[in-house]
């Protein structure tokens, strides 16, 4: 049984529909939880997946109230006992939840004696209560954790047992980001000889987009011809988020050149469009999925020097580390790309290289499946 926080088609989903297809592939009986209907559950279903829709009292910081932990108790209570109905009927020996925001799958597996398997993105730092309470959590009721970097298991580690920590890098199929795209410049009436800075990522209050824009402003000051990409939306209930971002593009005196796109599924060409990647996170970034698809695309990544984006990016080679919150310092640093494009062009490839080698589909799905089938034994 696989748990999810949600049906988009953002990094961890997108690592759990890979992780989801390839356990399918390789004889194992997959009953896929999702809380929602979305695009994960539409590619699911399309590999031949079982889906089955129960809402799971998913985590997020807006729950963080009397009245949101009383709400998250009654739906992770009621998610309870219709997972361990189900789970009784279909025989199930494996749990596996995604991400720090699935409660529930641990309790189903300490309560029902099941094999639970925690496939954590995330470095929590704040609230450090939260923090300890959900680090006690993992070291109780996980007999695996799968974490996606060496950050993300130093992170943890302060919390969990060694021998129950498992590395594994996520690697995705490149094939989309590899074979030449269709870029939107026509689409966007963006001129062939303009320089496109872009970013792709959840709107919400850490991802970057304030940090983003900050820097366009300090590049638009000292260079022509720049036009600036966002793409991704807020979670839902959230949307005001992304309202909030939109206003303060209106502000801006170069609103014209800024392109805030919302979701798409066609990250390929979003990437096309592109000449430099970045993504400014305010927290540390955990392993972003993104960026191995902009470093698949020949294009250089620029990302604040904090959590996995140190361990995928090789400073000066295949892309570059900015500082965090230190706008005119990052656009010096983006600057000096824009001036060169031909060492734009040696970044990109680089980059490619660099992910083809060391982040590999067949690597994380050879790992995935030695943790299964060795905890089966």
């Amino acid at each position: 049984m696989m748990l999810h926080g949600s049906s988009d088609l953002y990094g961890a989903s997108k690592i759990f529909l890979l992780t989801a297809e390839i356990l399918n592939k390789n004889g194992m009986s997959v009953i896929v939880i999702l809380s929602e209907e979305g695009p994960l559950a539409d590619g699911l279903i399309a590999l031949g997946i079982r889906v089955e829709f129960v809402r799971l009292g998913i985590i997020r910081r807006k729950y963080f109230n009397v009245s949101g932990l009383f709400n998250r108790f009654k739906v992770t209570f009621d998610a309870y006992k219709r997972l361990a109905t189900l789970a009784e009927k279909e025989n199930i020996t494996h749990v596996y939840s995604n991400t720090a925001a699935v409660w529930v799958g641990a309790l189903l597996s300490k309560v029902k004696g099941y094999h639970h398997i925690w496939h954590l993105h995330e470095i929590i730092v704040q609230p450090k209560l939260f923090a300890l309470w959900m680090g006690k959590m993992v070291q109780y009721n996980a007999d695996k954790v799968i974490v996606v970097s060496e950050a993300v298991k130093t992170h943890w580690g302060k919390y969990v047992s060694a021998n129950k920590l498992h590395l594994v890098y996520n690697g995705i199929d490149y094939n989309p980001y590899i074979c030449k795209s269709i870029g939107l410049r026509e689409e966007l009436n963006i001129p062939k000889e303009a320089i496109v800075i872009g970013m792709i990522g959840r709107v919400n209050s850490w991802k970057g987009q304030e940090y983003f824009l900050e820097i366009s402003e300090e590049l638009n000051k000292k260079f022509l011809n720049l036009y600036f990409l966002l793409v991704g939306d807020a979670f839902p209930g959230e949307e005001h988020l992304f309202e909030g971002l939109e206003q303060r593009i209106l502000e801006k005196k170069f609103r014209d050149r800024i392109y805030n796109l919302g979701f798409r599924k066609d990250i390929s060409h979003v990437l096309a469009t592109m000449d430099i990647f970045i993504l400014p996170s305010l927290l540390p970034d955990p392993f972003p999925t993104v960026i191995l698809e902009a470093m698949a695309a020949t294009k250089p990544v620029v990302a604040t020097a904090q959590g996995g984006a140190l361990e995928m990016i090789e400073h000066g080679k295949t892309g570059y580390h900015i500082p965090l919150n230190e706008a005119p310092e990052a656009a010096a640093i983006i600057g000096e790309l824009i001036k060169d494009k031909s060492q734009i062009n040696k970044l990109g490839k680089e980059a490619k290289k660099s992910v083809l080698e060391n982040f590999s589909l067949p690597k994380y799905g050879q790992k995935i499946l030695n943790i299964f089938f060795l905890s089966s034994k």
